[in-house]
């Protein structure tokens, strides 16, 4: 077989961009790509208030401009990229949303739907496009950026922030198809997007706000791209595997087989949906949590009988930045998200994972710290299972309980949530603000299942924002 040629790769996404058609979407690929869409339009919701959020709504609406797209769901009328900005910020804002597209029965670890999500509503939105469009667009922006992930070797240890890197191509490809850009512009984005890149991990070991503005710039970015490469700014003739392309500058390398294989035919796109308001990698935990927390009550026990927790993971959780000790700082659900200890503590003595249980108020609870500090952590399950986890509680009349698994609740190839649950996420997304009546999460629950049928997104639109 005649390896791919990087420069044939490159015009065959264009291709694929441009030309692909909502007919030539097989019927499991449009489902998936209405679930997403369901999935991210409630965590957008449900962090619209989440610290970060309204202080960078109240900025970009003091901005102003031309009102082109809208906040979801506080209903302020912004340009697009603004709005997309600001709504991909919420969708992260609670590290609730779905993610980690497979490819056959492998992972790609990526954040793409948080991103790509609120930019094609905001685009679709202000260009009037119909939801079959808007399906199209997003399905080929999120098969891009998981082929991008999945081909590329990322440099270990070099801490870029995947999110910043493929989503803003992805955004770009989104954008780029609604604004019915050739692809000789495409291209243009693209090598516009070159420029945008960045993101890091260590907005993360800080627990800071900034663990999502990744997630929002690629949002805010790709749209620019798209719009300046439609007002004639030019862009690289090969801004993917180019000499100092995105490969050249930010990898160790790529598979141009896993990047080109089923191309236009076959779309990849996030299918992990998260069960719980935390980072994917403590969700293991909490469900080992969650068992012993059940079984505990069911004997009459409490947390006031836990001596000792102990918490086996993959070893490259360890002295990572979910393996750090409990002390929430200026933001304190950003540290909690990320906390292996908090984690465990919290599901243990609450017996839930929720969104009430990361406020700030809850991870500032006296008696989930004191257990937190009797976590202790080690790296002894498989390296080939970065989900797994093995959680003992000992007693203080010296009995323990152990949890093991090997993969968490909403992996799609051992549990995957069901279509029920994740329409009672949503619902729990829509209420927890308390901005949108809990009775219309029915009629966009209806609307958003056939999205595929609807003209004017407008109709989306006034269901998703407060009266």
């Amino acid at each position: 077989m005649t390896a791919p040629v990087p420069s044939e790769v490159t015009a065959a996404i264009l291709a694929a961009v441009t030309r692909t058609r909502f007919e030539d979407l097989p019927a499991a690929t449009v489902r998936h790509a209405k679930q997403r869409i369901t999935d991210i339009v409630g965590c957008v919701i449900g962090g619209a208030d989440t610290a970060g959020s309204p202080e960078l709504r109240s900025l970009l609406v003091a901005r102003g401009g031309r009102p082109c797209a809208t906040v979801l769901p506080s209903g302020e009328r912004l340009p697009t990229a603004p709005a997309a900005f600001a709504n991909a910020i919420a969708a992260r804002g609670n590290d609730f949303g779905v993610l980690i597209p497979y490819i056959g029965t492998t992972p790609v670890w990526s954040h793409i739907s948080e991103s790509t999500v609120p930019a094609a509503l905001a685009v679709a939105e202000s260009t009037g496009a119909s939801g079959r469009e808007l399906i199209t667009a997003l399905v080929l922006g999120d098969d891009l950026a998981a082929r991008l992930t999945a081909g590329a070797t990322y440099v270990p240890g070099a801490g870029w922030d995947s999110p910043g890197l493929v989503n803003k191509f992805g955004v770009a490809a989104i954008a780029g198809r609604l604004l019915g850009l050739d692809e000789l512009r495409l291209r243009d984005a693209f090598g516009i997007v070159l420029h945008q890149l960045g993101g890091t991990f260590q907005a993360i070991d800080a627990g800071a706000h900034t663990f999502k503005l990744a997630q929002g710039l690629a949002a805010r970015d790709g749209i620019e791209a798209a719009e300046l490469a439609a007002h004639g700014w030019t862009g690289s003739a090969d801004p993917f595997f180019g000499p100092n392309g995105y490969i050249d500058m930010y990898c160790d390398g790529v598979d141009l087989d896993v990047v080109a294989d089923g191309l236009g035919a076959v779309f990849h796109g996030d299918a992990t949906f998260k069960p719980y308001p935390a980072c994917r990698f403590t969700h293991s935990a909490i469900d080992c949590a969650l068992e012993i927390s059940a079984r505990l009550r069911e004997a009459g026990a409490g947390a006031r009988q836990i001596g000792r927790i102990h918490l086996d993971v993959a070893p490259m959780h360890v002295d990572s930045p979910l393996d750090q000790p409990f002390a929430p700082g200026r933001n304190p659900q950003g540290h909690a998200i990320f906390s292996l200890r908090y984690a465990a503590a919290s599901a243990l003595l609450r017996g839930r994972a929720a969104l009430a249980d990361y406020t700030e108020e809850a991870v500032g609870d006296p008696a989930v710290a004191a257990l937190a500090d009797r976590v202790s952590i080690t790296g002894g399950r498989p390296m080939a299972t970065p989900e797994a986890a093995t959680l003992t509680v000992g007693l203080r009349d010296g009995t323990s309980l152990t949890a093991s698994r090997d993969t968490a609740t909403g992996n799609p190839l051992s549990s995957p949530l069901s279509a029920a649950r994740i329409e009672a996420k949503f619902r729990a997304n829509w209420c927890f603000t308390g901005m949108l009546e809990p009775a219309r999460a029915d009629d966009a629950l209806e609307l958003l299942g056939r999205l595929d049928e609807v003209d004017d997104l407008a109709e989306l639109t006034a269901i998703l924002v407060r009266p």
